[in-house]
């Protein structure tokens, strides 16, 4: 495992479309019990190397009620992106994941990890791929059923500072979505 994510480490296959160069962002073990495949790194996370390591993560690792110990403990979770690197920025936020990455690294790494128990999808870009048809019209469905996807999948909206007023809208999310999650995750963990 460790040579593989030496591979995707040292990955360039898109660099040429990357504003600020490429830095794989991945943290996994063949020992991961929990899979957590976000979007793509952000400007601070592509500064420092660390996924989730920004205010969304902070919001993640709340959601799942658990401290920063276990988030990056990659025997309990494996932490891996749409795309790996950060894609730059566009007149609303980040650009979208690259296409490349999830096609060329996602089977061969999933594969590896033998004792995945929950894979998280956060955000469209990771229910629309792994989902596919079986997706809702739109991810506020998706997550509103996120029992359907059980207990191989579990869809989650993106936890960034942007998403409040998301959250607002939908006090479901708080109230059913999120306790359901806490218990999953500490059963396994």
């Amino acid at each position: 495992m460790e040579k593989f994510l030496q591979q995707i480490r040292a990955c360039t296959v898109c660099a040429e479309y990357l504003e600020y160069g490429a830095n794989p962002v991945i943290m996994a073990s063949s020992k991961s019990r929990i899979v957590i495949i976000g979007q793509a790194p952000g400007r601070l996370v592509h500064a420092s190397g660390i996924p989730w390591d920004d205010q969304s993560g902070g919001n993640l690792r709340g959601w799942l009620n658990i401290d920063k110990q276990t988030f990056y403990d990659p025997g309990i979770i494996a932490l891996m992106p749409m795309g790996f690197c950060y894609p730059g920025k566009d007149k609303t936020g980040d650009l979208p994941p690259r296409r490349e990455c999830a096609p060329l690294w996602h089977q061969k790494l999933l594969s590896q990890m033998n004792q995945v128990s929950l894979i998280l999808l956060v955000g469209q870009y990771a229910q629309n791929y792994y989902l596919g048809s079986n997706a809702k019209s739109n991810l506020t469905e998706t997550v509103r059923h996120f029992s359907e996807y059980l207990p191989k999948y579990f869809p989650l909206p993106h936890p960034s500072p942007r998403n409040y007023i998301w959250k607002s809208k939908n006090p479901w999310f708080d109230s059913t979505v999120l306790p359901e999650l806490k218990k999953l995750i500490h059963g396994i963990i």
